[in-house]
């Protein structure tokens, strides 16, 4: 096991500052806008498209397995 406390007292918050770091701080920020701006962009009934298939209005059913 990973003696938590060695590790983190030699690297105290030099992670975050590399370059690696701030790639991934980015990557989070990012992360946090999409699912903001996803839920905030819903599709209305009016404009949502019908579930519909061309064949079943000829009656043609396959079955892909």
């Amino acid at each position: 096991m990973i003696d938590r406390n060695t590790a983190n007292a030699s690297s105290s918050g030099s992670f975050w500052s590399s370059k690696l770091g701030h790639a991934a701080m980015a990557s989070i920020a990012a992360m946090v806008m999409m699912i903001a701006l996803s839920s905030q962009i819903q599709p209305d009934a009016a404009h949502a498209a019908p579930i519909s298939h061309p064949a079943a209005e000829s009656g043609a059913m396959i079955e892909i397995a």
